[in-house]
């Protein structure tokens, strides 16, 4: 059982937990894709990272997309080091739970995982994701990179509309370039694949929104 604390307002730096200097060892290798689960990666790819709520089905509509590479579930966003699964989850870390997704952009781009996104949860939910109320389930984009900075809030601006016109309200999506990225531990890898919990659940899937931004080159249809 997994725990599911109901704390609402983020952390100070100084309220914050101090966390540790030792990384969260995960396997070598992701279950599915059978590629590393950390770099240095192969030349000509790029990291994105985002927060959906549970990291788990996060995790899982992404490995599933042709042309990414590596997936791995973390914490992001806060100030604690190296952060476990229970601190981050007592809302005294500033994490969320975060999905790194490692693409080749000659594949799939930025814009096509920002798709995944914004049409795979509900970015207008502030300090929860359906029932999973704490500050780690709020919703974020953390940029790697200023072309994917400028995507990111081109992508919140045309959302933003469509978000409205279905009766929502406005968007929460934390948007900020990412500090640090730390892996969850292993046992949280991949929780979802078919070698593990293949009857596993998440509040992850397609919402009926179709997000579609022709300014940035992408097709609602697709």
């Amino acid at each position: 059982m997994f725990l599911r604390y109901k704390k609402l307002e983020l952390p100070t730096p100084d309220q914050a937990v101090p966390g540790r200097l030792i990384e969260m060892p995960v396997a070598d290798t992701h279950t599915v894709l059978g590629t590393p689960m950390k770099g240095p990666w192969p030349a000509g790819l790029e990291t994105a990272v985002f927060g959906m709520g549970c990291f788990w089905g996060a995790e899982r509509i992404f490995w599933r997309l042709p042309g990414v590479y590596s997936t791995s579930v973390g914490y992001a966003g806060g100030f604690t080091r190296n952060p476990t699964y229970e601190e981050t989850c007592s809302g005294t870390t500033g994490h969320t739970e975060a999905v790194q997704v490692v693409y080749d952009p000659a594949t799939i781009n930025y814009e096509d995982l920002l798709k995944a996104f914004w049409e795979n949860h509900d970015p207008t939910q502030g300090m929860r994701q359906g029932n999973d109320v704490g500050t780690q389930y709020r919703s974020a984009i953390y940029t790697t990179t200023p072309e994917q900075a400028k995507l990111a809030e081109a992508s919140r601006a045309a959302f933003q509309p469509i978000v409205t016109a279905a009766g929502h309200g406005t968007i929460t999506t934390e948007i900020k370039p990412l500090d640090a990225y730390y892996y969850a531990e292993d046992y949280h890898q991949q929780y979802l694949s078919d070698s593990k919990n293949p009857g596993g659940y998440c509040n992850h899937g397609p919402t009926g929104l179709n997000y579609c931004a022709p300014s940035l080159g992408l097709d609602s249809t697709s």
